[in-house]
């Protein structure tokens, strides 16, 4: 239960980069909102041998990462916790799709190790983009940015508030583990009867949390609006960052990058 609090607690950590002052923090939060959903479209658009034409996304949030000053061990270690969802989703590929698609040398590469290998990068590609798009914006900015692009406000506020109380959760989970723990000896109260009445503890400790945060909430003023640090102003700079990154995404979707830098390549050392 430990492991689970400290890395789920540990995703608190992104909130607080987003509080930094680099040019890309500074962005409206609708443009960063809007190219992310468009790489993310884009990269799910992909069939699903397709692989190489994948690499050249990476630029996005590689360069995400770098504007924003995040840790990249941080961001690589939050990728590696959520992608072996991918890993199960597509480790049967290889067993039920056998054609071979690919010669490397006398080996065949199939079309399951094909689309097994294109799951994981586009997972890697999706979960990094949306991970660096809260390191530099903050979630409370990205549903602000959502409701005021069109997304009805109480959906907006369930997004936010599903995002809080999954840390309200963790702690009261923590917090009834080591009562658990402290009052136990050796293996007593430590069978499969007491999850029971443990998880119910939990769900009313949690409920009594979270009304006194709403009730401190409505006592602060909150009144299912978003108050954001920084003002909205999308501006020239937020239209050439968003009409940039989306015109880089379509050509790639469109052009096999890889590909192309091959041929040209093989033509200047032929």
């Amino acid at each position: 239960m430990a492991s689970i609090e400290g890395a789920l607690l540990d995703f608190k950590r992104l909130d607080r980069l987003a509080a930094g002052e680099m040019a890309i923090h500074r962005l409206d939060p609708r443009a960063k909102v809007l190219a992310t959903l468009v790489f993310i479209i884009t990269v799910v658009s992909f069939g699903k041998y397709e692989l190489t034409p994948l690499f050249p996304f990476f630029l996005f949030p590689v360069v995400t990462v770098a504007a924003g000053d995040l840790p990249a061990g941080y961001i690589v270690r939050k990728i590696a916790l959520l992608c072996p969802f991918a890993l199960v989703v597509g480790m049967f590929n290889p067993i039920f799709d056998r054609e071979v698609l690919v010669h490397l040398g006398p080996f065949g590469v199939t079309g399951g190790w094909i689309s097994f290998a294109s799951i994981v990068v586009r997972s890697i590609l999706t979960v990094g983009s949306a991970l660096a798009l809260v390191g530099v914006t903050g979630f409370s900015a990205v549903c602000s940015a959502l409701e005021r692009m069109g997304m009805p406000q109480t959906f907006a506020v369930q997004l936010l508030f599903l995002y809080r109380y999954i840390f309200v959760l963790t702690e009261e989970g923590a917090r009834t583990a080591r009562a658990r723990e402290l009052r136990a000896f050796g293996k007593r109260g430590k069978g499969m009867g007491s999850y029971g009445p443990l998880v119910g503890h939990l769900l009313l400790r949690t409920w009594e949390r979270a009304e006194r945060v709403h009730r401190a909430m409505l006592s602060r003023g909150f009144d299912g609006r978003f108050h954001v640090r920084r003002p909205f102003r999308f501006g020239v700079v937020e239209t050439l960052f968003t009409l940039g990154w989306s015109a880089f995404f379509v050509f790639c979707r469109l052009v096999n990058v890889p590909d192309l830098l091959g041929s040209l390549v093989t033509e200047v050392f032929r």
